[in-house]
């Protein structure tokens, strides 16, 4: 009996900490129009994949729709973050978020007057490809802006994870439901109307003007001092190199899974919606995962074992054909996904100088969606030849060998950003040792 109170008061303190973020007004703001309107986004990426297989039965195609969708943000990652960095982060989000919800009427409109066709379909999804490169280099550095306190923007990273993927788990179930009863149209509907709580969160945010440094560097000079930043520095190049080779290999089974969904479970649009909602719990499990961490230390052992726990996962969901089994790998391979790449966010805001963040950012974007339309457009042309399951396992097995190479230069990366975690306090510096992460966005002076 004597320990029923403190246990309770360490439950309760454990759950403020992992929600602590949320004291602050524009992230509440930021995390409640988000979480709406990443609902109808999610809706909108299953109806859109459901209703390209429906109209064309090509696997191809669906990898067609994945590249023009992403490969905005490969061209013109570098660029997005020099806009981010030299102008107003709050202002640009704005803009974008206005830009998706036309792109999101236009495809409804066209959608329920039946008047939708493949091209239409790829000039729509490059469209908002495009608004994406800019609204996510954007979104990533204005975290920093809404948190007030250093040691928190950690715990706001992981909390962004957490709604991206809590509405992964309820957009595709919802919209599963909805093909099935209604059509896709009222997803991308229900998608445009969801642009709305995102749009009043953020006019009414009370922002401070960020100090922009007045440069008269030009872009050119600007995005090569950057690219110069990312990859002269080993320890941010591993991170990139990785996030790339993951999404090149790793991402492109959210393309596949309308066709494993129909084809190899024999299921409609509620099996996908399934299949999608399971990834969404496993990687809301790992997001609340690292939610409740109080410290950057650590995450390269976790980036390796949550890298292996993908291309496991998605090894033996390749094996699988009934729906249960598949509902268990795909969770294990969502929370896989989520952690590794989460953790490789942190990091890389935890080392980047304050300046140059919107690049780093623009590069972490450009390689994380930036290599996906390549994948997507080689995992369709691959299952189109061999199958869908053997693609699923060629890239299990390719996100197996993509951690080797990290995995072998963990322990020298660690020595280069030591002194970067001492300068900012994240290191013990007593005998106790004391796990804080104060400096999480702070400057790593050279």
């Amino acid at each position: 009996m004597r320990d029923t109170q403190p246990s309770a008061a360490k439950r309760q303190v454990s759950l403020s900490e992992m929600f602590r973020a949320l004291k602050y007004r524009n992230y509440r703001l930021f995390f409640a129009g988000q979480g709406v309107s990443l609902i109808g986004t999610w809706m909108q990426q299953i109806a859109i994949s459901w209703l390209v297989y429906r109209l064309t039965d090509s696997v191809f195609l669906l990898g067609i729709l994945g590249f023009a969708s992403q490969i905005p943000s490969f061209l013109l990652g570098p660029f997005a973050g020099v806009v981010s960095d030299r102008n107003n982060r709050h202002r640009i989000l704005i803009i974008t978020q206005i830009l998706s919800m036309v792109q999101a009427t236009v495809l409804t409109i066209l959608v329920l007057t039946d008047t939708i066709t493949i091209p239409w379909l790829i000039t729509l999804s490059a469209f908002l490809g495009l608004v994406n490169a800019f609204d996510i280099s954007a979104r990533q550095a204005f975290v920093v802006e809404m948190i007030d306190k250093r040691e928190d923007v950690s715990n706001a990273i992981a909390l962004n994870s957490s709604m991206f993927n809590m509405a992964r788990l309820v957009g595709p179930s919802i919209a599963g439901i909805l093909i099935a009863a209604v059509g896709e149209g009222v997803c991308f509907l229900i998608n445009a109307l969801s642009y709305l709580a995102v749009i009043v969160s953020l006019l009414l945010m009370q922002v401070k003007p960020r100090e922009i440094p007045k440069t008269e560097t030009r872009v050119w000079e600007s995005l090569k001092e950057g690219a110069g930043y990312v990859f002269g520095f080993p320890p941010i190049r591993a991170i990139i190199l990785l996030i790339a080779s993951i999404s090149l290999f790793g991402m492109p089974f959210t393309v596949l899974m309308p066709v494993y969904a129909r084809d190899i479970l024999h299921g409609g649009a509620n099996t996908l919606g399934y299949l999608m909602g399971a990834s969404g719990i496993g990687a809301l499990v790992g997001a609340l995962y690292l939610a409740q961490r109080s410290t950057v230390l650590g995450l390269g052992k976790i980036i390796v074992a949550a890298t292996i726990l993908l291309g496991a996962g998605l090894i033996c969901f390749s094996f699988t054909t009934t729906l249960w089994l598949a509902l268990i790998f795909i969770f294990f391979t969502g929370l896989g996904m989520i952690v590794q790449m989460a953790s490789n966010n942190t990091i890389l805001q935890t080392i980047s100088d304050d300046d140059k963040r919107g690049r780093v950012m623009s590069f972490y974007s450009m390689a994380f969606l930036g290599m996906a339309p390549f994948g997507s457009l080689l995992a369709g042309a691959v299952a189109d030849k061999i199958g869908v399951a053997y693609t699923f396992l060629g890239c299990g097995i390719l996100c197996l060998v993509s951690i080797v190479p990290f995995a072998v230069q963990l322990p020298a990366l660690r020595k280069m950003v030591q002194p970067i975690y001492q300068r900012l306090g994240i290191l013990p510096e007593v005998a106790k040792g004391l796990q804080v992460t104060t400096g999480l966005t702070a400057a790593a002076k050279k």
